[in-house]
């Protein structure tokens, strides 16, 4: 599962072909013991993170949103995305 992003220990990732499980564009998030589903529109779709941590990664997809959005059509199409910027 290829990493997009990294900030205050929150791993961003997005699965090749993963458009079934959830029936909406979204990515994987990884939090000490929380794992995640959020949608690019910042809902929470499976999973659970801590209240800030989960507001951090909203405003973070808000930010990026194209750029999720274009790493989403890559990924379901088997297709090598790049890396995008974390929150600073």
């Amino acid at each position: 599962m290829p990493e997009l992003s990294r900030f205050y220990n929150i791993a961003i990732k997005m699965i090749y072909s993963d458009n079934e499980q959830h029936h909406k564009p979204h990515f994987h998030v990884y939090y000490a013991e929380y794992t995640a589903s959020v949608g690019i529109d910042g809902e929470l779709l499976a999973g659970s993170l801590p209240v800030k941590q989960l507001k951090l990664v909203q405003a973070w997809a808000a930010i990026h949103e194209d750029e999720l959005y274009i790493a989403w059509n890559k990924a379901v199409r088997n297709e090598p995305f790049g890396k995008i910027e974390p929150l600073r």
